[in-house]
């Protein structure tokens, strides 16, 4: 029932470095394509006066997730949702911070388009968005190893591939939401931070 993604313990600590810097103090964090689950489990130990909502679309992932809450026992751990972020609604009416791992680039470009519509609706002024994955930016050579990844990615699925951050800042543009941090993070990775800005914030 439960799965393993070993790239899990390798990034797991730099991740919750900047997340102790990004995320606000309480409330809900909406994790997108939470996968295993393993993430969400060490997250909500990491931070446990906030509560962590796990999703994904994916029904084997969905269990995982929810046998390894079985496991840890955690009260700030919430009962998994299914959600993609192409879906035309989120089962959350707001969300405090958003956090995605290693989406973007496995997934069609319409999920990141609904990722940052749906983080838009949900996030309320000055809350975050915060990405964590490989991304292809102007004028700072691209890793041999992700070119390589890129590469395998669309032999696997055209419609996959490491994004442009121009064009990931683009959509967050078009959502209300403005980079305010980009960190480097092991294995030629970055952690992003989109805020949602003032323009029709949510309340």
């Amino acid at each position: 029932m439960k799965r393993h993604a070993p790239a899990t313990l390798r990034n797991r600590d730099a991740i919750a470095e900047v997340l102790a810097l990004e995320l606000p103090g309480r409330g809900t964090v909406l994790e997108v394509a939470s996968g295993t689950g393993e993430h969400a489990v060490f997250f909500a130990e990491t931070f446990p006066a906030l509560d962590w909502q796990a999703s994904d679309a994916d029904p084997e992932a969905i269990a995982s997730i929810a046998a390894y809450r079985e496991e840890c026992d955690l009260p700030n751990l919430l009962p998994p949702l299914r959600f993609s972020a192409t879906d035309a609604e989120c089962p959350l009416a707001k969300a405090d911070a958003i956090f995605c791992a290693n989406m973007i680039h496995i997934s069609p470009w319409a999920a990141s388009e609904g990722l940052f519509r749906h983080a838009g609706s949900l996030l309320a002024k000055g809350a975050p968005l915060i990405l964590y994955g490989p991304f292809v930016e102007p004028d700072v050579p691209t890793a041999v190893s992700n070119l390589e990844f890129d590469a395998s990615l669309k032999a696997r699925d055209p419609a996959w591939g490491l994004r442009s951050l121009e064009a990931v800042d683009a959509l967050a543009a078009e959502a209300s939401l403005t980079r305010t941090a980009r960190q480097t993070m092991p294995a030629n990775n970055l952690a992003l931070v989109y805020r949602r800005d003032s323009r029709d914030a949510a309340p």
